[in-house]
């Protein structure tokens, strides 16, 4: 069951502050909806669709952005650096004809595939599939030659059958106040994350000289690298240093705008922030800002902007840092399906 989307998310959610009636009420329906799912896949009144080769479903339990996408990357990069031919499976959020199924390619436009799709199939070259039957993308993707699949935000698509699950959690929203929607962030109750084999707790930038943390629990860290500021138009890479000082246009259509804005502060960069909603479709008039000055913007937003970019347009790629035990915690869990072995 997907969450509705919301193009502001409701103060009542995190600051501590009573949901309004309406959204008490919305919230027990809702939870009684998923409630009714989950026991008929349970039951096995609905069947699940497993493709014949190792799934790995990466998601969170809140309403909007969690650092999924940075991870799914990272799972791609380390399984076929262990020797897997990965593939990616994704819904692709706020694409156009969203009821066609897609291949995504590095140049298929983001109204098309979606923008993280586009971003993970350009960051990492392996196949990658877009399908509202996230199940059926799976299929298509073992068929294609595929010997394991990523699922990017499936944990609660369970028409797919999955064999591992792992849940992302932004540190600094949690769960909110632990309600359902819409009276609070959760699209399912909490006792879900019980069910997730391994929880990744996105830590945000990390700033030059700031030491790693280690696992706490069952809680394993996820650090964000910031790479070179890469320009939209052709054009040379510049360090984020180079623009300390300055002010500049920051632009952030994803989950947890402010997120990337700190980022941007904490290397010196004076920010002219504007948000847009997650999945946002930008126009060249989005742009139309006050001042000219330097306009920096998340990978995400960029795979939609490439087309009527302007000189000194720039995207600040991000690159997920996991602890070694991580990862082989996380292959412990495929031991059976190694074609290594």
């Amino acid at each position: 069951m997907s969450a509705p989307h919301l193009w502001h998310t409701p103060s009542w959610w995190y600051d501590g502050s009573p949901p309004p009636l309406w959204a008490r009420m919305l919230s027990h329906a809702y939870g009684m909806a998923v409630a009714v799912r989950r026991g008929l896949y349970r039951g096995g009144w609905l069947r699940r669709r497993h493709p014949g080769v190792p799934v790995v479903v990466v998601g969170n339990l809140v309403a909007g952005g969690s650092g999924k996408t940075p991870l799914v990357v990272a799972l791609v990069e380390r399984l076929r650096a262990e020797g897997w031919r990965p593939g990616v499976a994704s819904r692709g959020h706020g694409r156009s004809e969203a009821q066609v199924a897609r291949w995504v390619t590095a140049d298929l436009p983001a109204a098309l595939s979606g923008d993280e799709p586009r971003l993970i199939a350009r960051a990492t070259g392996v196949p990658v599939r877009v399908d509202r039957d996230r199940a059926a993308a799976a299929v298509a993707l073992a068929e294609a030659g595929c010997d394991i699949v990523i699922c990017d935000d499936g944990l609660q698509h369970y028409r797919l059958a999955r064999d591992v699950e792992i849940e992302v959690q932004d540190v600094r929203r949690r769960y909110g106040n632990g309600r359902l929607l819409p009276a609070g962030p959760l699209r399912e109750p909490l006792e879900r994350a019980v069910d997730c084999d391994l929880r990744v707790l996105n830590l945000g930038a990390l700033m030059p000289g700031q030491p790693l943390s280690s696992q706490v629990g069952r809680e394993w860290p996820m650090w964000l690298m910031t790479g070179e500021a890469q320009p939209l138009l052709p054009g040379r890479a510049r360090p984020l240093s180079a623009f300390a000082g300055q002010r500049v246009h920051a632009v952030a259509g994803i989950g947890e705008p402010e997120r990337f804005f700190d980022l941007l502060r904490g290397h010196g960069l004076a920010v002219v922030p504007h948000v847009f909603p997650d999945h946002h479709a930008y126009t060249p008039g989005d742009f139309d800002f006050s001042s000219r000055l330097p306009v920096l913007m998340t990978a995400k937003d960029a795979v939609k902007c490439e087309a009527f970019a302007a000189p000194d347009w720039y995207q600040v790629p991000v690159r997920a840092c996991l602890p070694d035990a991580f990862w082989e915690a996380l292959l412990a869990r495929l031991p059976h399906w190694n074609t290594q072995a």
